[in-house]
């Protein structure tokens, strides 16, 4: 049994958050873009990780034929299969940080849902509502609004009595 490639474990994860099959979410991540900004933005993800999971399979399938069993590589060889190693280090780890961006962006997504925010908004307008009022002077009816500073205080003289 083949274990599933990033770009299927890619695809898994945007068909599950967006709760869409993934040939509905390509259409509408190029034909309204503006409708969902992170759906386009997992999508485009998802394209470039084509491209980092076929370089594996390539590297995979180099390193393969060059250390097929009962076989010795050549002293000249050697090279050509740690270049290979190297580059499907490099391959896997892109494929695996476009998968874990992915990962990000549904995470945003779910962050960025609305949710029962009514007691937020409440409590965020009090906030925003007591930072507006001035405070008022002890002994001031709380029907009054409060004088400002600047005119309530006696101008002071610029000369020194004596």
């Amino acid at each position: 049994m083949s274990h599933p490639t990033v770009f299927d474990q890619a695809t898994a994860i945007i068909e599950n958050a967006w709760a869409r099959p993934i040939e509905e979410l390509e259409t509408i991540a190029v034909q309204r873009p503006a409708l969902d900004p992170l759906l386009r933005s997992a999508m485009h993800i998802r394209s470039a990780l084509v491209v980092s999971s076929n370089a594996v399979v390539v590297h995979q399938d180099r390193l393969n034929a060059m250390t097929r069993p009962g076989q010795v590589p050549a002293f000249y060889d050697l090279e050509r299969i740690t270049r290979s190693a190297v580059d499907l280090r490099v391959a896997q780890a892109e494929s695996h940080a476009r998968l874990q961006a992915i990962g990000h962006i549904i995470d945003a997504r779910e962050a960025a849902l609305p949710t029962d925010r009514a007691p937020a908004i409440r409590l965020a307008q009090a906030a925003v509502a007591r930072s507006v009022q001035a405070p008022r002077p002890p002994g001031q009816p709380p029907d009054q609004t409060a004088i400002p500073a600047a005119a309530s205080q006696p101008a002071a003289t610029s000369s020194p009595h004596r």
